[in-house]
């Protein structure tokens, strides 16, 4: 059992049999106390009963057969049926005489005219062994419409399954008598009935529970407490059986993507019960005091008044005389300064959402939108607004209401949705509180970002290029609980064997052409006409045969046994009296390619590797998987082969007379096939030549040692001034058209990093330049509105992650590199709030910006004297390419790779 702290956190898998020791353990744990006597009495029951449940199980065990048989022997006629049931081999230990007895037996019941086994520990010999065949249950009606089943009729198969069943339901039972739990039956017996009312008879099936029960009760007729236990949980199972199958749990509030909106009713009475408290009126004193501390324990995760010996005592005695609703309880502890504490401040605005979900809703968010608009509530409005939104919500009055207390709505209360669970149980860990990251606000982003070649159960990614849409055991042995968004339009990246320019993306009708020297061996069979009525292969024996040869090893992957060798079809082709494709649709339907690809796999998989065999390519994705797998479901593996072969695809790439050879590869098959050491393609290892040390690091090491005043003068000292840019662009005059001219040239080059002469798309800032040139406005101005132009928006703002477009703004104009973490915080919350236009606009109006270049200097590289430590910063900020190297200059976080990002 797994054990949470006093939040009462959800555990982590469903705790599907509720054990008498468990429930109770659970109750008392989740509300923070000791066993009440009431408790203790019922744990003292159930283990003073240990010892005769394990021994009612084992004599139920040892005489299944006999139980089972006596059954099955009430419903079916013409024959016995326990020669169909399925027992464990036993060893031969007795004499010939008692072999060939027991021989003459079993040869009597298969043939249906001995319906009688022998006893295994139940006593009384020969003739008791009669008594418990023939005893007639009692008390049992047999309901309407049952007639015995003929055994001849029914088939050996169905009847395999019959008695497969009704051992099931025996095993059920003992099971049940020893947790001690019914919910064990009930899950998985209830529903049954419509099953089994297609397939066989739900009449037949309650007389054969009634058998069973009977023939049980009938080995404890001297024990009256066994035969009541035996009793108790074979009713259970007639009651289960006969219960119609119960609707499904659907979740009350509505959304728009139905995704885990009903949970089977089954499981939810089979999971493990969370108390739920209420305050109302007429409780009592005791009672009211629990439905607060069950308040406490899901807003604050613990009991205030246990671990702070704290309380609120003017809202406890309110909500407890009726002053206050409890919602308005939870409402004003959400909103108190301990809350604020806990679960506020020490958590970004992402965080803090979560956890108001958890402990308000008791579920964490559902969507990307979700987390929109709350963010935003909490943004304008803090911690009240936030509480006021999730309180006030229909969401809360459909579950809580102005009563009950919020809970958590985890495995078994209600279905989860498939596209956060792993985060939400998380969530509901009473570790939470000690994760400062947010979890669903990043895996809803992911979402949206470009696919990555990834698998859609976690991050293992095609190892073998054939794993598409399926687990393995290696790189996916524990799947991360943040998949890749997978759908049926996902599509594969595929890299072309051959020239890139030859891509089906960038040239479609390239399809038909060879991959020439860059790629693999193109074997083609020409046929010339010799005469009239025949045709003959233009190549001689030798080659022929070498062509037959590349068919066999890409059909099957390898050089094939003499005996698995089709020399029928090899002297059709050889004769002309076939194609190479149709010998290839020979090749594939053989017997020996079915075994390989097709018997011993799954059907996806299959497709996978009969793809790539026939059509030399693995496949885009899940909406051609799904085509193939309808073909395969429908019509079988041959209707797989032809639609492969008949395809549009085929005829353009291989034609009629080439051997199908390898098109495409996935980006893993060519890292395999290029990096390993053993491989073909395997180039040598390449040594990265160590980048050389800038001049001002080689000046700054010291070259003696300094004394500790002596650092710290140096390290106040800063860049000396003399250092600055001495050409700057400043606006004097519009008049001089050359000098205007030279000014906008140099602002260009400041924004945008090169000349727009060569470019069209200077007619964009004509408007910009005339404005300028006719003093309407000034060159502060006109920066800004080049700054906020589409173009820099498109080559400056929308490719890169904020703090990658603040980096370029305060280098386009502010002439430097950010100064610390503050600043990029401060210009983040901007630019996440105003836009790029907001951004642009801030630094355009700060106290630097017009110290440095007022209103008519064009912005420049500048060399700050302080911090030192910025220099370098800024210096290789002005010296790499952005669009050759989009890294972060001034990071604030270690860079995740693709393995830490669960």
């Amino acid at each position: 059992m797994s054990v949470k702290a006093s939040g009462g956190s959800s555990v982590a898998r469903p705790q599907l049999y509720s054990t008498v020791p468990v429930s109770k353990i659970s109750q008392a744990e989740q509300q923070d106390r000791y066993f009440d006597n009431g408790e203790l009495g019922e744990l003292r029951t159930f283990f003073n009963s240990g010892i005769k449940r394990l021994e009612i199980a084992q004599i139920l065990t040892v005489n299944a057969e006999l139980i089972v048989s006596r059954a099955a022997n009430r419903i079916f006629t013409g024959g016995s049926p326990l020669a169909f049931l399925e027992r464990p081999t036993e060893a031969a230990t007795a004499g010939s005489a008692v072999l060939s007895s027991n021989q003459a037996l079993q040869e009597g019941m298969t043939l249906g005219t001995v319906t009688y086994v022998e006893s295994k520990g139940s006593g009384g010999g020969f003739l008791g062994a009669l008594r418990d065949i023939f005893l007639t249950p009692g008390g049992e009606t047999i309901p309407p419409g049952f007639r015995p089943i003929n055994v001849s009729r029914y088939g050996p198969r169905n009847m395999q399954k019959s008695l497969r069943d009704l051992s099931w339901f025996l095993r059920y039972v003992t099971y049940a008598i020893v947790a001690g739990d019914p919910n064990i039956i009930a899950v998985n017996v209830r529903g049954l009935r419509e099953i089994i009312e297609n397939a066989c008879s739900s009449a037949a099936t309650i007389v054969a529970i009634g058998g069973m029960k009977a023939a049980a009760v009938n080995y404890f007729r001297a024990d009256s407490d066994a035969a009541a236990i035996v009793t108790q949980y074979f009713d259970v199972l007639l009651s289960e059986f006969k219960a119609p199958t119960p609707s499904n749990k659907v979740r009350q509030r509505p959304s728009g993507d139905q995704q885990g909106l009903s949970l089977p009713q089954i499981y939810y009475n089979a999971a493990e019960r969370r108390p739920k408290f209420a305050m109302k009126p007429g409780l009592s004193p005791s009672e009211k005091n629990d439905a607060v501390k069950a308040a406490y324990r899901q807003i604050f995760e613990r009991d205030i008044t246990r671990a702070y010996s704290l309380g609120v005592s003017d809202l406890e005695s309110k909500v407890k005389n009726g002053e206050i609703s409890m919602k308005e309880f939870v409402r004003r502890l959400a909103k108190s300064p301990l809350y604020r504490k806990q679960f506020f401040e020490p958590f970004i605005n992402s965080r803090a959402l979560e956890l108001a979900f958890r402990h308000i809703l008791g579920r964490g968010p559902s969507s990307r939108e979700e987390v929109q608009k709350y963010f935003a509530i909490v943004s304008a409005g803090g911690l009240g607004a936030l509480v006021d939104a999730l309180v006030d919500s229909r969401e809360y009055a459909d579950y809580f209401g102005e009563e009950t207390v919020p809970y958590l709505r985890g495995l078994g209360e209600e279905a989860q949705e498939c596209r956060n669970w792993g985060q939400q149980i998380d969530l509901f860990n009473y570790s939470a509180p000690f994760r400062k990251v947010p979890q669903f606000i990043t895996t809803f982003a992911d979402y949206n970002q470009p696919l990555r070649d990834q698998h859609p159960y976690g991050i293992g990614n095609d190892p073998l290029e054939i794993q598409f849409g399926a687990i393995f055991p290696k790189e996916t042995r524990e799947p991360k609980n943040r998949p890749a968004p997978f759908s049926k339009d996902t599509r594969r990246i595929l890299i072309r064997r051959g020239a890139g320019i030859e891509n089906q993306l960038s040239n479609p009708g390239a399809v038909g052409k060879a991959p020439g020297t860059l790629g693999p061996k193109v074997f083609k069979l020409q046929q010339v006409s010799t005469s009239r009525t025949t045709t003959n292969s233009s190549y001689t024996e030798m080659s022929t045969q070498a062509v037959i040869r590349a068919a066999y090893l890409q059909v099957f992957g390898r050089d094939v046994y003499s005996g698995q060798r089709l020399t029928a079809a090899e002297t059709r082709l050889e004769s002309g009296q076939i194609s190479m494709r149709e010998f290839i649709r020979i090749l594939a339907k053989s017997e020996a390619f079915r075994k390989t690809y097709w018997t011993s796999l799954y059907v996806m998989k299959a497709v996978e590797f009969i793809h790539r065999r026939l059509l030399g390519r693995p496949t885009y994705g899940r909406q051609e998987t799904n085509k193939y797998f309808d073909i395969c479901a429908k019509k079988g593996f041959y209707a797989l082969v032809d639609a492969i072969l008949d395809s549009p695809e085929y005829y353009e790439a291989f034609g009629e007379d080439t051997v199908p050879y390898e098109r495409y590869l996935t980006p893993a098959g060519v890292a395999q096939r290029t990096t390993r050491p053993a491989s073909l393609g395997f180039k040598g290892t390449t040594v990265k030549p160590e980048a050389p040390t800038p001049r001002f690091v080689e000046l700054g090491q010291p070259q003696s040692m300094r004394t500790e005043g002596d650092m710290g003068d140096r390290v106040a000292q800063g860049v000396s001034r003399q250092r600055e840019q001495t050409k700057t662009f400043k606006l004097t005059t519009t008049t001089d058209k050359v000098a205007l001219k030279a000014v906008v040239a140099a602002a260009y080059r400041q924004v945008f990093e090169r000349d727009l002469d060569p470019y069209v798309i200077r007619s964009e800032f004509t408007a910009l330049e005339s404005k300028l040139g006719n003093g309407e406005i000034n060159l502060k101005e006109f920066m800004e509105g080049l700054g906020t132009s589409s173009l820099y928006v498109k080559e400056f703002y929308t490719p890169f992650p904020n703090t990658k477009v603040i980096e370029l703004g305060l280098k386009h104009f502010l002439g430097r590199a950010p100064l610390n973490q503050v600043e990029i915080r401060k210009y983040n919350q901007i630019l996440a709030t105003e836009g790029i236009k907001g951004f642009v606009s801030a630094m355009l109006t700060t106290t630097e910006y017009a110290e440095f270049f007022g209103e008519d200097t064009v912005p420049y590289r500048r060399f700050p004297t302080l911090p030192a430590a910025n220099f370098p910063n800024t210096n290789r900020l002005y010296d790499q390419l952005t669009k050759q190297n989009a890294d972060v200059v001034v990071p604030s976080f270690k860079p995740a790779t693709p393995l830490s990002r669960a």
